[in-house]
């Protein structure tokens, strides 16, 4: 069985047991967080939200949380003697998927 889920303005594609790295969710490493807002719950009866599947819902245990590697953002101007330099570095949320509710 997996789901589809919406986290982070990003859909996901999910099974249990499976380790996913998502945008940062507000929780504590060793908690679970519930994700209610399910699109597609797929298996032997597959069921297709509008825009959200009723009664279904993921639970998760967070792992941990990080820094992706650092990009760099260069803004350049040719003649006109502009430049600037960025650095970033996107916060994300390491999950273990425990259980898919249907």
């Amino acid at each position: 069985m997996y789901a589809i889920i919406e986290t982070g303005g990003k859909q996901i594609k999910v099974t249990e047991g499976q380790e996913v790295y998502v945008e940062k969710v507000v929780a504590e490493p060793e908690e679970t967080v519930t994700f209610e807002q399910v699109l597609f719950v797929g298996g032997d009866d597959a069921k297709v939200g509008a825009p959200y599947v009723d009664g279904a819902s993921v639970t998760a245990k967070v792992e941990k949380h990080g820094r992706q590697k650092k990009i760099d953002v260069f803004k350049y101007k040719p003649k006109k003697n502009y430049h600037r330099k960025q650095g970033h570095r996107q916060p994300y949320t390491k999950l273990v998927i425990d259980k898919i509710n249907a």
